[in-house]
């Protein structure tokens, strides 16, 4: 099956575009049928060689990708509504973290109090035992 996209060349950072037709189920750089034109991002100029043969294969329902539809469609070649190119992965929601909490002198229990206080009940626990 074949497809209309786009097959990048140029340096990093000074990319220009091929526009080409080409196997769908290759990659990008392999099987190429035909050149169709070129595309500048940082002019964004559009050459096509042929029109005539962009319209036949339009009309010839061959599919293109969503970045060439849209592009295609700014430029006025093909009347239609853009379609979503990418999309944006959402950041995963993070817990909201728990900041130190700091304990106040009067709501602190000291471990003094804790054994005061448990010591008493033991005792009254084994003399209650004891008696019955």
């Amino acid at each position: 099956m074949l497809t209309i996209r786009l097959q990048r060349a140029g340096k990093r950072n000074h990319s220009h575009f091929s526009v080409v037709l080409a196997e769908k189920a290759f990659s990008v750089s392999k099987k190429i049928a035909e050149v169709l034109g070129s595309y500048n991002p940082h002019s964004k100029e559009l050459v096509l060689k042929n029109q005539d043969r962009l319209n036949s294969l339009i009309a010839q329902r061959i599919e293109m990708s969503p970045t060439v539809h849209n592009l295609l469609v700014t430029k006025g070649i093909l009347k239609a509504e853009k379609v979503k190119a990418f999309n944006v992965p959402k950041k995963k929601e993070e817990a909201p973290k728990v900041e130190n909490v700091e304990v106040k002198a009067e709501d602190a229990v000291s471990t003094e109090q804790v054994t005061e206080e448990v010591k008493p009940t033991e005792e009254a626990q084994v003399t209650e035992e004891a008696k019955a």
